[in-house]
């Protein structure tokens, strides 16, 4: 009986032994797609990063009142023109300093300009654009100073190059001034604003590690004193002027592809200082008989009354289209927000300023988001 059940196991045992390999073969198959379909829990928190980041929008927020603001004195700041120094020039209320940006969905951290000049140590920052790009970039010069009061400094004012230079640490920080970025060039019509070149002093922006280009607010001016221009030449065309949006567009567009041929990624951060408002209309937020003239405190909310502008469609819709990343600073909204930050009759120009920014002032937020954004 025992011998029987011996020899029936000896002719069973093929048969198990393929039932075996039939099954793990299954279960193997099975745990292979069960891992492409379900990622490792590091896959996860990868892709749970990713969409943080994706969610975390710097430019959808609300002001808040933040009695540690601002982040410098404008009496020992020895940077600020006398255009933005609104205190100096007689403003009496200073409560438009105290307001910071609240993001919605992230914090941002603190601007910190001793660490900015640590990392950045040996680099070259430069803000190329307009009176916009000044305000900018005489706001981050003494942010920066404020955290390095005692560092030697070499301060440069000339044009279209202004530098500042933090001489221990390396660091400078440069402003080139062309408001069209596209070359406005001397031919025998006169002064002709060429839409389809970059040639006049580009090769400067090259070898910068941080690069923040702004453009928009010249593009609006006219006459022949105010635009800085004769003629427009639009390709093969030279015309005495056209629509300033189509031409801010095909300028843009020029801007950008000279940006996707010309700078090195591996050195280069590309940045876009994004369309900075004005208030001279008050009925953009429901105060018709009103401009920033007397304004004391920003909007609340996080929308602004008078909508979106459409040069901000055009630079979104330019450099969305780049090879090149390019970081738009998307600072129109949260500007919009603050009509209560131009010097308006408070700066040495004369008149109602409500084109520019009060330093201290707006401009501090647009580089502690430029400092947020180098951090991530």
């Amino acid at each position: 009986m025992d011998f029987k059940l011996i020899s029936l196991f000896f002719l069973l045992l093929p048969l198990l032994t393929l039932t075996i390999l039939s099954t793990a073969d299954h279960a193997l198959a099975s745990n292979k797609k069960l891992h492409e379909n379900h990622p490792s829990r590091t896959a996860l928190s990868a892709l749970k990063g990713r969409k943080q980041t994706s969610e975390c929008n710097l430019f959808q927020g609300r002001w808040v009142f933040d009695a540690s603001y601002p982040f410098y004195d404008s009496s020992t700041c020895p940077f600020i023109d006398s255009e933005f120094d609104c205190l100096k020039f007689g403003r009496p209320d200073k409560q438009f300093l105290k307001y910071s940006w609240q993001p919605d969905s992230c914090t941002m951290p603190r601007f910190d300009g001793e660490a900015f000049l640590n990392k950045w140590r040996g680099k070259r920052v430069m803000f190329v654009g307009d009176s916009l790009s000044q305000n900018m970039w005489e706001s981050l010069g003494c942010m920066i100073h404020a955290s390095v009061p005692d560092t030697k400094t070499t301060f440069i004012k000339r044009t279209p190059v202004s530098s500042l230079t933090f001489q221990e640490y390396g660091v400078t920080i440069y402003l080139y001034r062309t408001p069209y970025l596209v070359d406005v060039s001397k031919e025998s019509v006169g002064r002709v604003l060429n839409l389809g070149t970059i040639e006049g002093g580009a090769d400067v922006w090259k070898d910068m590690d941080i690069l923040v280009f702004n453009s928009w607010h010249w593009w609006l001016h006219k006459g022949v004193e105010l635009q800085g221009w004769d003629f427009i030449r639009n390709g093969s065309s030279l015309i005495r002027d056209m629509d300033r949006f189509d031409a801010f567009n095909k300028g843009l567009t020029t801007w950008a592809q000279w940006v996707d041929k010309n700078v090195n990624i591996s050195q280069t951060r590309v940045f876009f200082q994004g369309i900075s408002p004005t208030h001279y209309v008050g009925k953009e937020w429901n105060e018709p008989r009103n401009s920033c003239n007397g304004q004391m405190q920003p909007l609340s909310g996080s929308t602004y009354p008078g909508g979106s502008l459409p040069a901000a469609s055009i630079v979104s819709r330019v450099v969305s289209s780049m090879k090149t990343p390019v970081y738009l600073l998307d600072i129109t909204t949260l500007s919009q927000l603050r009509k209560d930050a131009h010097p308006s009759t408070y700066g040495a120009d004369g008149g109602t300023d409500c084109s520019h920014w009060c330093l201290p002032g707006l401009p501090d937020t647009w580089n502690q988001l430029l400092y947020t954004a180098l951090s991530m």
